[in-house]
């Protein structure tokens, strides 16, 4: 696997000795601020000698994980770093506006028995809320220094900084090495615990006796593997194996040892924060009777779909009069080229190629920013961790859990970062079913298509429609996720734990932000990939040149490219396409978005008589298509083939055949349900 973080130092200087070196793990949760931080210790060490009170800090930013268990490549890629005891410190990075939950890693690391530092980041929103936290005494009680920092501010980075070096000097008094009591298995890990002692010089050096204990009756694989060289290793795994017994047998079928191990530890963070966290009584009350509603077991699920709906049917009718705009300013500009410019090769690109494919995407920039600005709402007021919460039982249902409805509603926004966040997900069969069932959630990509032919043929009915169309892309999903769950693997049983995170009222800039970083791709792909996908469409339909007393329809017939679209009719035929769209459907493989762009293409250059209509109305006019083989194409859209982008990182990350079976599952799916939808419709 590739490196896990970023390496780094403080300092230009090479030559030092290597007790001048302070080499750091920077180590916290999936978004909590490492970078940021990272980036704030770099920023105070540019100094004219390039070090800090002497020493030279080398800082290697590992990923996020949630815990060090052994259930997610990730987590074990950062416990055999640990392992390795390359570091002198452990900068552990916790977020101060969700103690409780990122309390837990800190935990973990407490049982390995490593320096630690912690950094309270985000400081400034715990206090933001009104809460009191006396981190002084909460690092007493864990044994390791705490310090606030805000780090896009560089608030208390040298403080940080001369902590981590009173730590590794040995002058921090808040040090010392903490047990967690772990109650009804105490004695199992000190029984165990004890038969690794008698042979302590057979253990690995970086973890404590204990540590392997507790992870020896978790049936911790990673340390398993570690310690199964031991000649002592089957002797003590017949002690393992006799306490596993009596804890199964003390906890019944309802818990297991290792949710034994984190309720313990949530127990203790619990009883810390219970002495050492204020909240304001008023807010408290607050956030709990608002997830009363939201998390509630009947209520929860029919205010979600609202919130859902709303979102589609907003992103279609909102945006529709700043897309009429746009699609003015685009008329007006190919009016504008068309008289000033003679006719020729150049012009027709410009305007046929360029202006006509690009064009016909760009128009839809509004109400792509305006579903990115929902998602953004959502995410960072905190509602979306409690749509995961919600929706656990019914994933559960599907064979997935909580954790998987993140990426999917990541989704629909762009399904390559979708398919990169299932790595968060602890169960690899989770991941891998959430993967694949990505692309049948509809991204913002092929909102154009729809809006496009819902605008032309089904005018107040679009919004319902559109909800209609990512519904039924998550049904499918789900329906896809219960029959890999039930031919491809086992039931996945691996607990679910949803960090929630506080409500906060996010801020206009902070939003717009987050929005506006989404939407950034997607202008991205207008200058690049679809741009490109355009002009090769343009030429492809362009040449070679027929005879001039040819119609601009027997020329498009006879070009490259409606020989590609004849060869493939007979497939599309069935469910109502003609030859135009089947070339569309094709270029959309590269990127959904050109769908559009090719649509453009091919419609915008049908009548050169008229380039003051736009291309609704020459969609209509074209009679190529009725309410049911629209319907038809929208449905293949949805599910059809995922794009190049996104099969490429299902490949990466999980291997080439299972990103052939997505290619080859969305596209027969696709093809069927199309098929059905079209006949259907007909007979109706």
């Amino acid at each position: 696997m590739s490196s896990i973080g970023r390496d780094d130092t403080c300092t230009k200087v090479q030559n030092l000795d290597s007790g001048k070196r302070i080499v750091i793990a920077l180590v916290g949760n999936p978004n909590s601020g490492k970078s940021s931080l990272f980036n704030s210790i770099l920023r105070l060490c540019s100094n004219s000698e390039g070090l800090y009170r002497g020493y030279k800090l080398q800082v290697t930013e590992l990923v996020g994980v949630n815990a060090l268990t052994s259930h997610t490549a990730e987590e074990r890629e950062v416990k055999a770093h640990i392992a390795r005891a390359e570091h002198d410190i452990v900068l552990n990075l916790v977020t101060a506006s969700t103690l409780e939950q990122s309390l837990y890693l800190t935990s973990e690391l407490l049982d390995m028995d490593q320096r630690i530092v912690v950094a309270l980041s985000k400081y400034d929103e715990l206090e933001a809320t009104g809460c009191t936290l006396d981190y002084k005494l909460l690092g007493q009680m864990m044994g390791v220094p705490m310090v606030p920092v805000v780090s896009h501010h560089d608030r208390g980075i040298a403080q940080l900084l001369d902590t981590i070096v009173d730590v590794y000097e040995g002058k921090e008094s808040s040090v010392k090495h903490v047990h967690i009591n772990q109650g009804i298995a105490e004695q199992s890990v000190k029984s165990v615990a004890k038969a690794l002692k008698e042979h302590r010089e057979q253990l690995p050096k970086p973890f404590p006796p204990r540590y392997y204990a507790t992870k020896l009756l978790e049936g911790d694989t990673q340390i398993i593997s570690m310690l199964q060289q031991a000649p002592q290793f089957k002797s003590w795994m017949v002690v393992v194996r006799k306490e596993q017994d009596h804890l199964h047998y003390d906890l019944g079928s309802s818990e297991s040892i290792e949710n034994t191990f984190a309720n313990q530890k949530y127990g203790y963070i619990s009883g810390a924060l219970r002495q050492t966290l204020t909240r304001p009584q008023s807010r408290r009350d607050l956030s709990k009777h608002i997830d009363e509603v939201v998390t509630h077991r009947i209520w929860g699920y029919p205010i979600f779909f609202v919130v859902m709906w709303v979102m589609f049917y907003c992103t279609f009718s909102l945006g529709e009069y700043p897309q009429q705009w746009i699609e003015s300013g685009v008329s007006l500009l190919s009016g504008f080229v068309d008289r000033i410019m003679s006719p020729g090769l150049l012009k027709d690109l410009l305007l046929d190629g360029v202006i006509g494919g690009v064009g016909s995407v760009i128009v839809f920039l509004p109400n792509i920013m305006i579903l990115y600005l929902f998602i953004a709402f959502m995410e960072d007021s905190g509602y979306l961790s409690r749509a995961a919460f919600i929706m656990d039982r019914l994933m559960r249902k599907v064979g997935l859990h909580g954790k998987s409805f993140i990426p999917l509603v990541m989704g629909f926004g762009c399904n390559v970062p979708a398919v990169m966040a299932t790595r968060t997900i602890e169960s690899r069969s989770s991941r891998i079913i959430t993967a694949l069932i990505l692309p049948f959630i509809s991204c913002s990509a092929r909102l154009p298509v729809y809006i496009l032919f819902l605008g032309c043929f089904f005018g107040n009915n679009s919004g319902t429609i559109l909800f209609g169309l990512y519904l039924l892309g998550i049904v499918v999903a789900m329906i896809t996720s219960l029959l890999m769950r039930k031919f491809c693997f086992s039931a996945d049983e691996t607990p679910f734990v949803m960090e929630l995170t506080p409500y906060r009222l996010p801020t206009l800039r902070a939003t717009l932000s987050h929005m506006w970083d989404r939407c950034a791709h997607y202008i991205k792909n207008l200058s690049g990939v679809i741009l490109a996908a355009s002009i090769v469409i343009w030429a492809l339909s362009y040449f070679p040149r027929g005879e001039e007393e040819m119609s601009q329809q027997q020329h498009f017939e006879q070009s490259y490219i409606g020989k590609l679209g004849k060869a493939c009719e007979p497939v599309f035929e069935p469910i109502g396409l003609n030859w135009k769209s089947s070339v569309a459907l094709i270029s959309g493989i590269a990127a959904k978005e050109v769908i559009v762009s090719t649509i453009g293409v091919l419609y915008n250059g049908e009548n050169e008589a008229d380039n003051s209509e736009n291309l609704h109305l020459k969609l209509v006019k074209s009679g190529d298509f009725s309410k049911a083989s629209v319907l038809a194409l929208l449905i293949f859209t949805l599910l059809y083939f995922p794009c190049v982008a996104t099969l490429a990182t299902i490949a990466s990350e999980y291997g080439k055949w299972w990103a052939v079976a997505s290619a080859v599952y969305t596209t027969a799916v696709a093809w069927v349900l199309a098929f059905v939808v079209y006949h259907i419709v007909q007979l109706i």
